[in-house]
């Protein structure tokens, strides 16, 4: 599918939302505003991530100016001490924000401190930071931000603050009508099911299964992929403010679960109609009220027609589920598995069974017919995780296993997620053939390599196109951002970094508007998200959204009331206000925080100089993952032992059987006759005292495969 296509069904959906909100904002009564200010009388004109920086990651701020001449920078302290001082970079012109930039580079600087801030041309910035544990509020903010919206369980006081404590919504308790027993719409099911729990979607209280599968996917996948990288213990049990922390299951997992019971309670029983395939959606039967706390919503719940793409947003997020999990409840794990089974069953034998898109009373309608990427993702998930035959067959048969169209300059969503699948074939061991994996890694790079160009050519370094902007356009950044990611994960190549750090400058204030989208974070943050329980800007009783919620960003189709009536004439990156009735460019969402959350995980992992490598004591794990007639693929994971860190490594062992490693991922492997030596990426160089690094191989094999049992690390034996 061309990004052109991508783009228009990304379209589609806020057109067809908007039929349904209209009645919202119909009824809303929001506080009258001033006058939408202008961008340069709104913030500053030094734009910088008002949060900060990280001491070895890129440092870039814009100024916004009609100046075709270079301009000095200087960065001082909070005691207005200059640091650091250097020239802009004139970039004239910039498309998106409708403004004349230039850059500010202060990337070689590399100390700590708070209160900095950066001045160009008699104008200065607002303050920031520049410290290691940048990230690691917004990492536990944006992953609560789950916790907050879910459904069928009391948000406790002693976790989130009185303000945002309330009784459980929908569990048929008075006034409320569901959803313990939920009835179809006529003429879909002539029974009621159970569908507690969950994560309400958005700034509603409906529960959409789309939406629910890619956001679930992407939360398990921040958990999988630091694991890959040894840093998981940050998401580790009771690391989180979930109520099941202490209970032996990383927190991101417990929270992770909430939303996947709820996703298999939606899957039709068996012995009825369209048996493993999943309802599309459960909402109330009519829009509710701005505002309305979940428990006090009286409205009929109903459970809409099952879809195609509905029962694959199941089946891959169940099958990621019996990957993940085994380790920690196997007993979920294999139900997980065999509701994915049951689903991709159901999905082949409805191939073609969508939602409509005139669906949208009382909630949004998630329309989709074009769901092969579905198919490939789900088929990408259950191969992954099982490695059986008749799923790598559904695999390499796809058309989107080899199209350069799973991967958009517009990014992966609900609607378009082939993407997904890629990701998880890149990064997952599997029985792969060597050429295709390389292709497929190839394939996020190449995507990576496509984000860094955009970014390059903008002003405000954004790894999306000036016609990018629209409903939820701060997810597709970061989704993008997710791509680079993963591609310095596979490559080793700092630029990828680089590229996923400077996505989250955009998001924290560097930006066309000097706006914070993450609530709570920076000195002008978004605080009146449309939300129909975080509503203090139409009910001072009732609190704004809390800090880690992302804004959905700037939409240059301006579709909502308040967005047409303040923001004509915008320039697409600046079509955004901070107010509650602009759904269109101001709600909250599951799957714009999601993304979030993985990359304030990512950004949070610590990374430290170099120094003179100490003598270190280790301990190697080393597990055959999958296993066949020719080949295997096995994760490595070395820990220090030491009581220093081990900067920069090479950890060597022999293969006894004849075993030859084909390929690697998160190290460089090399081999010469039985004996092979893995060396560190870029990204993992540094395992701090008591730490870990993992990597993983993938080899052939003629016959047994004996597992390695001596390591040495730097030409030390390991334990």
């Amino acid at each position: 599918m061309p990004p052109s296509e991508s783009l228009r069904r990304r379209r589609t959906l806020c057109a067809v939302l908007l039929a349904g909100s209209l009645l919202v904002g119909g009824a809303l009564t929001a506080p009258a505003a001033a006058a939408v200010p202008t961008a340069a009388a709104a913030t500053t004109a030094v734009r910088v991530n008002q949060v900060g920086y990280l001491p070895d990651g890129p440092k870039h701020a814009t100024v916004v100016t009609t100046s075709p001449q270079a301009l000095t920078w200087q960065l001082r302290t909070a005691s207005g001490t200059v640091a650091a001082s250097g020239s802009t970079v004139p970039r004239g012109a910039d498309q998106a924000s409708g403004q004349s930039v230039q850059v500010a580079d202060f990337s070689s600087y590399r100390d700590t401190g708070s209160g900095y801030v950066l001045t160009v041309d008699g104008r200065s910035s607002d303050p920031f930071d520049i410290r290691a544990n940048l990230y690691d509020g917004l990492r536990s903010d944006a992953m609560a931000f789950f916790y907050h919206q879910r459904s069928g369980i009391a948000i406790e006081s002693s976790l989130v603050g009185s303000a945002y404590a309330h009784p459980a919504g929908h569990l048929g308790v008075a006034p409320n009508k569901g959803d313990t027993s939920v009835p179809c719409q006529s003429g879909v099911c002539d029974y009621t099911r159970d569908v507690r729990g969950g994560w309400y979607d958005a700034g509603d209280q409906g529960k959409y299964v789309v939406n629910g599968g890619i956001s679930t996917w992407l939360v398990v996948n921040s958990f999988e992929r630091a694991k890959r990288a040894g840093t998981h213990e940050a998401l580790g049990d009771s690391t989180l403010r979930v109520p099941e922390r202490g209970n032996g299951v990383p927190d991101v997992l417990d929270e992770a679960r909430w939303e996947l019971d709820f996703l298999m309670r939606m899957q039709v029983p068996d012995g009825k109609p369209y048996a493993g395939m999943a309802f599309h959606k459960v909402h109330d039967a009519a829009w509710t009220a701005l505002p309305t706390r979940p428990e006090l919503d009286s409205q009929v719940r109903e459970l809409h027609r099952p879809s195609t793409a509905a029962t694959l947003n199941l089946a891959a997020a169940a099958a990621q589920c019996a990957r993940v999990y085994r380790a920690y409840d196997a007993a979920f794990a294999d139900r997980c598995l065999a509701a994915a089974r049951k689903a991709w069953t159901a999905a082949r034998a409805n191939p073609a069974l969508y939602a409509p898109d005139s669906d949208s009373t009382g909630g949004g309608a998630y329309g989709d017919t074009q769901v092969t990427d579905e198919f490939y993702w789900a088929a990408a998930e259950l191969y992954a995780t099982t490695g059986e035959s008749a799923y790598r067959d559904a695999v390499t048969s796809s058309s989107w296993h080899t199209s350069a169209a799973a991967f958009t300059r517009y990014g992966f969503g609900w609607a378009d997620t082939a993407a997904l699948g890629r990701l998880t074939l890149a990064t997952v061991p599997n029985g792969l053939p060597a050429a295709d994996l390389t292709r497929v890694r190839s394939s996020v790079t190449a995507a990576a390599d496509t984000h860094l160009s955009t970014m390059a050519g903008q002003g405000y370094g954004v790894p999306i196109p000036t016609d990018g902007y629209f409903w939820g356009s701060n997810s597709e950044l970061a989704n993008n951002a997710i791509v680079l990611a993963v591609a310095g994960e596979l490559t080793g190549d700092g630029r990828y970094r680089a590229g996923a750090l400077e996505a989250m400058d955009y998001l924290l204030g560097r930006n066309a508007l000097g706006q914070s989208y993450v609530t709570g974070y920076g000195e002008t943050s978004s605080r009146n998200q449309h939300h129909r329980f975080w509503a203090h800007q139409v009910d001072a009783s009732l609190p704004n959204p809390p800090a880690g919620s992302l804004a959905g960003g700037p939409n240059s189709g301006l579709q909502d009331p308040v967005a047409q009536e303040r923001l004509t004439g915008c320039a697409p990156a600046a079509c955004y206000i901070d107010d509650i009735g602009s759904y269109s460019t101001n709600e909250v969402a599951v799957n714009w925080n999601a993304p979030l959350a993985w990359l304030a995980a990512y950004a949070a992992e610590r990374a430290t100089d170099g120094g003179e490598q100490p003598t270190a004591s280790c301990a190697v794990t080393y597990t055959v993952d999958n296993s066949w007639s020719d080949g295997f693929t096995a994760t490595v994971t070395v820990k220090n032992t030491g009581s220093s860190a081990v900067d920069g490594w090479r950890l060597g062992w022999s293969y006894s059987g004849g075993q030859r490693v084909t390929s690697a991922w998160n190290a460089t492997v090399t081999q010469s006759g039985t004996d092979v030596v893995a060396r560190n990426v870029d990204w993992n160089r540094v395992i701090p005292a008591g730490g870990t690094a993992s990597f993983g191989v993938q080899g052939s094999k003629s016959g047994s495969n004996p597992t390695p049992t001596a390591f040495t690390l730097d030409g030390g034996a390991c334990a």
